[in-house]
């Protein structure tokens, strides 16, 4: 069976990214981990850390190597949640370990990498068929830093 990770590559702090990514999403584990038992360009022996983990249902490695190139808006884990509540809850967490928030429900953790805090309801009701209710509830998230359910299911049903 072929198996798919996303690769984070971290110049410093990958296990503490990790754990602190896995004590805050649902349903996460970190797996199996190890130091490259060579000399590499990032160092001697036992300088590079590799650290499997999950997010949920998705599989991802860190490798802290030194600085290479840094994380930016081309990549992103999406965490698609199910309440308002757990939208403020992952949110916050993110915010109070030094993340920065950023338009549309991104948000910059405090190593660099993006996330997008989203409300599982969000896509479907940008994707209704009744495209200007889906408009209005894209217009209301275009407003907004840290996503309101409740607001945008407001425009959605057209309801100021």
């Amino acid at each position: 069976m072929t198996r798919i990770a996303s690769h984070l590559w971290f110049a410093e702090g990958a296990r503490d990214a990790v754990e602190f990514y896995t004590s805050v999403i649902p349903d996460s584990a970190i797996g199996r981990s190890t130091d490259i038992p060579a000399e590499s360009p990032a160092g001697p022996p036992g300088s590079v850390e590799i650290i499997e983990f999950t997010l949920g249902d998705q599989r991802f490695v860190a490798m802290q190597a030194g600085p290479l190139d840094p994380f930016n808006h081309a990549f992103s884990i999406a965490v698609l949640l199910d309440s308002q509540a757990e939208v403020d809850r992952i949110w916050s967490a993110f915010l109070d370990n030094g993340g920065t928030a950023e338009q549309c429900g991104w948000l910059r953790d405090r190593w660099g990498l993006c996330w997008q805090i989203v409300p599982r309801g969000l896509s479907d009701m940008i994707s209704s068929p009744d495209r200007d209710a889906a408009q209005r509830a894209a217009q209301a998230m275009l407003t907004m830093i840290k996503l309101d359910l409740p607001a945008i299911e407001k425009a959605f049903r057209g309801q100021t």
